[in-house]
């Protein structure tokens, strides 16, 4: 699955967040975006996933050539589209292992409950997620932390083509950065996705490698490179990577 964003224009209400975004994701790349605070981030993967709060004023999303711009979030989610999310929302009441099953059904129709259920609990494992979480209500409790292996778990069970991972590594210790880092990178390869990583840090980086890093200031792409752009901003700063 390709997906491209041409000239994205952005508005929450009146101000303009995003003003023409360019980005191209074919399958299997893993791509990072960087940028400081508030320079549209996350507005980028939220008009990608068809939130209602923003406003697309001028351009395009596309996958595989089609404008998805009339779609709701949840047809994007069906067509193959997956958000984690900087900071998940605590659903009381619903269980994760339901939510997963009722999501799966919702994407796949008819499935092997059993076989479904039996891979959740070893993607869990390979997470190290608490066997204690899978009972509770969805993110309902948990650390920043667990909060983004549920996230990461979700990706796993659910086989997106087009992930977004919304600062995935912020808010974890270091075993925590590895085992989603190494999820990430055996995702990306064994199910051929299109991967963007929204990050601030280049703490993630020591255990993936994608093969394109961006930098956005001011609702625009300024820089494009690879991984060695990440070690330049590390070095530098984003004051070098302006117009």
């Amino acid at each position: 699955m390709k997906l491209d964003i041409v000239n994205l224009h952005v508005k929450a209400g009146e101000k303009e967040i995003l003003k023409g975004v360019n980005l191209t994701i074919n399958d299997g790349e893993m791509h990072i975006l960087m940028g400081p605070n508030g320079s549209g981030k996350t507005s980028l993967a939220m008009a990608i996933m068809g939130s209602p709060e923003l406003n697309i004023s001028e351009g395009d999303i596309l996958v595989d050539g089609k404008s998805i711009r009339g779609k709701s979030a949840d047809e994007r989610a069906k067509m193959g589209l997956f958000m984690q999310f900087q900071d998940p929302v605590e659903i009381e009441g619903v269980g994760l292992m339901s939510f997963l099953t009722t999501a799966k059904s919702e994407l796949s129709g008819r499935f092997d409950t059993r076989s479904f259920i039996n891979e959740i609990m070893e993607n869990a494992k390979k997470l190290r997620i608490n066997e204690e979480i899978m009972g509770r209500s969805l993110n309902l409790g948990l650390s920043g932390g667990e909060k983004k292996k549920s996230e990461i778990l979700q990706m796993l069970t659910l086989k997106p083509k087009i992930v977004i991972l919304d600062e995935p590594d912020s808010g974890l210790d270091v075993d925590a950065i590895k085992d989603i880092a190494q999820a990430i990178t055996e995702y990306t390869n064994k199910a051929n996705a299109g991967m963007l990583i929204i990050t601030h840090y280049t703490r993630i980086l020591k255990y993936i490698t994608p093969k394109f890093v961006h930098v956005l200031i001011d609702g625009k792409i300024t820089r494009n490179g690879g991984p060695e752009l990440a070690d330049y901003i590390d070095e530098k700063g984003y004051a070098f990577t302006g117009d």
